[in-house]
């Protein structure tokens, strides 16, 4: 089956309207910097963030010149202290939270057998390690607020299935996808919503970066469509899981895949 004349980018309906937002490695390309565009096209003030400053800014100002509610700050996820400073500045520019969408993660391609223990950490550091804090500093936000929330976790497939020379990505992967579960029920009892999101291959130009060509072939081959998946295909995903829409659901790992293989 193939998906002939493409995806349709539809436009926003209003889901978001009034609510604020941070999201973590949002400075542009990929899922993160198209979720920010489609959370502020369905009306939410969105505050975002990456390790990479000047990208950041350069999507800011991108941003701010079509919407308005957009505001940026530089943040490595496996720093405490700028967690901690990104999450003060949600609540000081906008007096409330509603949804946490944690995108940041690391990927890299090695054998378990030729890998450093500085790959293995590296990559669970900023994966897993990363959502965490991002997660733990979002519950507190939420709790001590009284009003709720959402939190959006970005897994992957490969938290389900085995790929060779992903250990590491596939280990923090089933890991934020552990983490989302857990998190739900603790969570459940002061209003807080967490789900996660699974894409299997989103293209973006940081992937052909560190795939090789062989490889993005092969999984594009896997997929039904025939094709990769559009990032902002997955922010339509996180947009529903973040809206009413999905009021009733918390704790699941939605699959945005066509895998067939």
């Amino acid at each position: 089956m193939t998906d002939v004349e493409g995806p349709v980018y539809e436009p926003g309906h209003g889901l978001l309207k009034g609510r604020t937002a941070v999201i973590t490695a949002a400075a542009g390309a990929g899922i993160g910097g198209a979720t920010a565009r489609r959370f502020l096209e369905e009306g939410a003030r969105v505050l975002i963030s990456d390790a990479h400053e000047r990208r950041l800014k350069q999507y800011e100002a991108e941003l701010a010149a079509e919407f308005e509610g957009v505001a940026a700050l530089a943040c490595d996820v496996t720093d405490e202290a700028q967690v901690q400073t990104l999450f003060g500045t949600a609540l000081r520019l906008h007096g409330r939270l509603d949804i946490v969408v944690n995108n940041a993660g690391l990927g890299g391609s090695s054998d378990l057998v030729d890998m450093s223990d500085e790959q293995w950490s590296r990559v669970l550091d900023v994966t897993l390690n990363g959502t965490f804090r991002c997660t733990r500093a979002a519950l507190r936000a939420f709790r001590e607020g009284g009003l709720g929330g959402v939190i959006v976790n970005n897994a992957s497939v490969v938290g389900w299935r085995a790929q060779a020379g992903q250990a590491h990505y596939a280990a923090a992967k089933s890991g934020v996808m552990a983490l989302t579960r857990c998190a739900a029920m603790e969570a459940a009892g002061f209003g807080v919503r967490v789900n996660a999101v699974s894409p299997s291959l989103a293209m973006h130009p940081h992937l052909v970066k560190v795939t090789t060509p062989e490889l993005l072939a092969e999984l594009t081959a896997r997929e039904a469509f025939g094709r990769y998946a559009e990032p902002w295909e997955v922010a339509n995903v996180i947009v529903f899981l973040a809206s009413g829409y999905s009021s009733y659901l918390t704790g699941e790992v939605v699959s945005v895949s066509s895998q067939h293989a």
